[in-house]
């Protein structure tokens, strides 16, 4: 039996609406972004917006908190299997496929486009930023270590000091990306990097 209340049928689909708010954002920043911008994008009205996910800061931390699960959860995939360069090749490319949406064109990375310059004065942002590199950090760790372990690396190699590296390269392409530069030039990058960790 359906238990669930019946009623008026919600006239959006809250998922869709938090991607096109976070699309918003990341066009224009959280202070470039008004709620009128946001109405527009989502098709909602202020109103409902506020009911459905709270003033304009609370709506920014929910699309956050989802961009970050989104990025952690596609390179935990991307990083798995076959060797370190042939995960490390992945995880870039994937990474350039976000920042170079077909809708949105070159937009970089959301975290480091919009939510470093808010840290600054927000320690919750700073909070859920710190936290988001913490397990980017984590997952190239792991990941080099795992190599390290197969013998695809030798067996001095620090995997901290790699990670930093690997992690280091995706925020510089994401800053490259959003400045303009060619998906080619940032994807040369990324090649030559991966070149200098698997060496």
């Amino acid at each position: 039996m359906d238990t669930r209340t019946r009623g008026r049928p919600r006239a959006y689909d809250p998922d869709v609406a938090l991607q096109r708010a976070m699309d918003a954002f990341w066009k224009s920043g959280y202070s470039g972004t008004s709620l009128d911008d946001i109405a527009h994008a989502t098709g909602m009205n202020r109103p409902s917006l506020r009911a459905a996910f709270g003033d304009k800061r609370d709506l920014y931390l929910k699309a956050l908190r989802a961009y970050w699960g989104f990025k952690l959860a596609t390179m935990a995939k991307t990083l798995a299997g076959g060797t370190l360069g042939e995960a490390l090749l992945r995880t870039y490319d994937a990474a350039l496929t976000v920042y170079f949406s077909e809708e949105e064109g070159a937009r970089g990375c959301f975290v480091v486009g919009t939510a470093i310059t808010e840290s600054v004065d927000d320690p919750e942002i700073r909070e859920i930023v710190a936290t988001g590199f913490g397990a980017l950090d984590r997952l190239f760790v792991d990941r080099i270590a795992q190599a390290r372990d197969a013998g695809e690396l030798t067996g001095d190699v620090d995997p901290a000091a790699l990670a930093i590296l690997a992690c280091g390269t995706m925020q510089t392409i994401a800053l490259r990306a959003r400045a303009g530069f060619a998906r080619e030039t940032l994807w040369g990058i990324a090649q030559k990097a991966v070149a200098v960790i698997c060496r």
